[in-house]
């Protein structure tokens, strides 16, 4: 246990308190179990460790931090930790990327059965299922999920400028009186662009990285080791998968035909629907249906998207086409705490309720004449003018 406490303070006297995630205000802390899935790279590991050190101080006998692919867990399981951490006074254990333990589960619910003033927080893959694992722990955990960051966060991370989260309501029925109270403070569109390319992950905190090399690698490990541990992807079929994520990162919105696509990745049909929902549950593409409710879902999405913008520009081949780059951003924004669906006459359904085409400064009503509660998410503008909403106000929803 002294190697976890060593690592553990190594860590917090590194840790850098200054930013937080909106994320962090939104858990309810006082829960005893809490589970945190994300994407590998969005900063779920600094958020622990900010509570650790936020509300315990860094004393390991009271709260604890440990990375279950750390060596101590060759020779020892979760339960002899906890016990022993628990004897010496022990009232927080934090437990990063349990995915990497094998029966993680079954082992956390004995811990959580056993000892009923302990509390539990781990965090793990998005492709984590927490609630229908193998031991049932839906009764127990509160889950949240952590998008990268919106570019509200972005601007707060990297410009020191803060601004306020604004709901879809704010953004659709009052968009002047947002965007002129952010255009006031800052040029958005200074930023928006580098956002779009370098901003999603927070790895532009890190002095003298390649950002768009380390997203790269993000999506190797997920493809390599993730996929295959957590989603029983064959690993021969790996290459074909990367191969098809570099199809739809260097085309328009990637409207599907799952034969065609079967075809070039040298799969069979029901593999690379399959296949989809994997990738889309790893966070690395963004799957669009036109009915969500339709059991047509379970056969093939109507449109693909890589998941965020930065993703494009670390994995095309070719020069990112703008309009992909706009849905991509709109999508992924849009879908963290809303429903997107992809709407035939106009570009995106959200919520069931509100229409959204997305274009340039000069994009027309055409599309969405006749629509009620319609709207246009247009890029290259500071202020709202009617119903034609700054696209990046989008990046302002949590």
């Amino acid at each position: 246990m002294e190697q976890l406490q060593a690592q553990h303070l190594r860590l917090l006297s590194h840790l850098d308190t200054s930013y937080q995630r909106s994320l962090m205000a939104k858990i309810n802390w006082n829960s005893r179990l809490i589970g945190i899935r994300g994407a590998r790279g969005v900063g779920k590991t600094t958020m622990l460790l900010q509570y650790i050190k936020e509300r315990y101080g860094s004393d390991p006998n009271i709260a604890l931090y440990a990375s279950l692919d750390h060596l101590y867990f060759a020779h020892h399981n979760l339960l002899e930790l906890a016990e022993e951490f628990y004897k010496r006074g022990g009232k927080c254990l934090c437990l990063d990327e349990v995915h990497k333990y094998y029966g993680w589960s079954r082992e956390i619910k004995n811990i959580y059965d056993g000892f009923p003033d302990l509390k539990v927080v781990f965090t793990g893959s998005s492709l984590l299922n927490i609630l229908n694992a193998e031991a049932d722990l839906s009764r127990r955990c509160m889950s949240y999920d952590m998008q990268g960051l919106s570019f509200r966060e972005y601007l707060w991370f990297k410009e020191h400028l803060s601004f306020p989260v604004f709901s879809l309501d704010d953004i659709l029925n009052h968009p002047l009186e947002a965007s002129e109270h952010i255009s006031k403070n800052c040029r958005p569109l200074q930023h928006f662009s580098k956002y779009l390319q370098e901003g999603y992950y927070p790895f532009f905190l890190q002095p003298n990285i390649d950002y768009l090399t380390q997203v790269q690698k993000v999506v190797n490990l997920i493809l390599e080791i993730e996929l295959p541990q957590l989603g029983n992807v064959d690993v021969g079929n790996i290459r074909k998968l990367r191969s098809l994520l570099s199809v739809i990162s260097s085309g328009v919105p990637f409207a599907v035909d799952i034969s065609k696509m079967a075809q070039m990745a040298e799969l069979n049909r029901n593999t690379i629907v399959n296949y989809l929902a994997h990738l889309n549950r790893a966070k690395l593409v963004n799957l669009l249906y036109s009915d969500a409710l339709n059991l047509k879902r379970m056969q093939k999405p109507d449109k693909i998207y890589l998941e965020n913008t930065n993703l494009l520009y670390a994995l095309s081949l070719t020069q990112v086409e703008t309009g992909t780059e706009r849905e991509t951003f709109f999508v992924n924004q849009l879908s963290y705490h809303h429903d997107v669906e992809y709407a035939k006459q106009a570009d995106f359904l959200i919520d069931r309720k509100y229409t959204i085409e997305v274009g340039g400064q000069g994009k027309g009503k055409r599309q969405i004449t006749g629509i009620e509660n319609a709207y246009i998410a247009a890029d290259g503008i500071e202020y709202a003018l009617g119903n034609k909403i700054p696209l990046w106000l989008f990046g302002f929803l949590y």
